[in-house]
């Protein structure tokens, strides 16, 4: 199992992470079911599902993987990287089990947080995991192994679930009872790896790691977070307003075309993160962030012309420049961070970069209130627009030092 240890390790990253955008294409059906609210027992869309509720919702998943790495971050490098992998399959099962059974809003809300948990865990375990499995002068591709996994994962589950839920019955339960049977066969994969750490504690108690960011590191570090944020706040638009865009502001019902497109903006996001090598360092974050300007203009443009070629072009470029960015300010970050403070200076950047992915998505359901959900998207692309190209001015003056 070794020599084929680090496919194995990105399968399994894969389908761990597949099960965190799983319920994307999904929200709209939700909303048709759980439209009553359950606090009063009558119909206002104000108090029960709103687009509001579907954005807090998905942001639950967030606030999981933050308290995740802030107070488990370093917990493989402990207990060993297999039973840590086993633990967010387990998360990642108890998340589908709550979508499956329906139990209303609560049960959505405890399935997003686990799928957090799961997230969390999978972030630093597997990544390593797959790192370490490569064998001798194969770094590099386990290395965009590991990154197509994640955002290859990340895509699957909006296309999966999608699908299914187009052409198969039972939309709400069988792109769960799918990805059940993949988790099944993820714990397999898991159970037969190799344990890459040699002497495992067999107890780990959790405590708060706190969020560290050297002196030296700084002058790095605000501009790649802010990059990280604009890009991820373009994620998670998609993940969980887009299919909202596509059917009511598009007037396209189909719910594998909305999976795609969200799928699409994970696929252009591998290959800008498979494209920094070619880039060079010091350009990929500035140009990512410029490239990212352009996307948020095409998804603009989307909306006001109400065009889904725009949509998906505007998809493909954001996550284009979102992967180049993002690449690009992790290699800054860590090559600029002292090796015994690297590890927590990269968990205060994936802190940032998930409150990226969370809070601007609430601020996007909170103004579908007032303004209206095409009003809604074209303030969020103005704000982030304006964010990712002051980074990027900013860079182009000023691009990170060559590590």
């Amino acid at each position: 199992m070794r020599r084929l240890g680090y496919p194995a390790a990105a399968a399994v990253f894969a389908i761990g992470m597949a099960g965190t955008t799983l319920p994307t294409p999904l929200y709209g059906l939700y909303r048709e079911e759980l439209g009553f609210s359950e606090l009063y027992g009558l119909y206002r869309e104000e108090l029960g599902f709103s687009e509001l509720m579907v954005t807090v919702v998905f942001a639950v998943y967030a606030l999981g993987v933050i308290a995740t790495l802030l107070l488990a971050g370093n917990i493989s490098d402990e207990t060993g990287r297999r039973p840590v992998l086993l633990a967010a399959l387990g998360f990642s099962a108890a998340s589908a089990l709550c979508f499956l059974f329906e139990g209303g809003l609560p049960a959505l809300f405890a399935g997003r947080l686990l799928s957090g948990f799961a997230a969390g865990l999978l972030s630093g375990a597997a990544t390593v995991t797959v790192m370490e499995l490569a064998p001798p002068g194969r770094e590099a591709r386990a290395g965009l192994a590991a990154t197509a996994a994640n955002m290859g994962g990340l895509g699957c589950g909006p296309l999966l679930a999608g699908l299914l839920a187009e052409y198969a019955p039972r939309p709400l339960t069988l792109p769960f009872v799918a990805h059940l049977a993949l988790i099944a066969v993820a714990a397999v994969l898991t159970w037969l790896l190799p344990e890459t750490v040699t002497s495992p504690v067999q107890r780990f108690r959790l405590h708060r790691q706190g969020l560290a960011v050297p002196p030296q590191v700084r002058g790095v570090f605000a501009p790649s977070a802010l990059a990280a944020f604009a890009g991820f706040s373009l994620l998670g638009l998609f993940t969980a307003v887009a299919p909202a865009f596509v059917a009511e502001t598009l007037d396209v019902h189909n719910l594998a075309l909305a999976g795609l497109v969200v799928f699409s903006v994970f696929l252009a996001s591998t290959a800008g993160q498979a494209l920094m090598g070619r880039v060079g360092e010091r350009r990929a974050l500035p140009g990512g962030c410029f490239v990212l300007v352009v996307g948020l203009v095409l998804v603009a443009a989307s909306l006001l012309l109400a065009s889904l070629p725009l949509l998906v072009a505007g998809a493909l470029c954001g996550g284009l420049g979102q992967g180049l960015a993002f690449r690009g300010a992790v290699t800054a970050i860590s090559g600029a961070a002292p090796a015994e403070h690297r590890a927590a200076t990269v968990s205060a950047f994936f802190v940032i970069a998930y409150l990226g992915i969370s809070l601007p998505v609430v601020g996007v359901g909170a103004l579908t209130l007032w303004l209206g959900l095409r009003n809604a998207g074209l303030t969020f692309a103005g704000c982030v627009l304006a964010l990712a190209l002051g980074v990027g001015l900013y860079l182009a003056r000023r691009p990170p030092a060559r590590t």
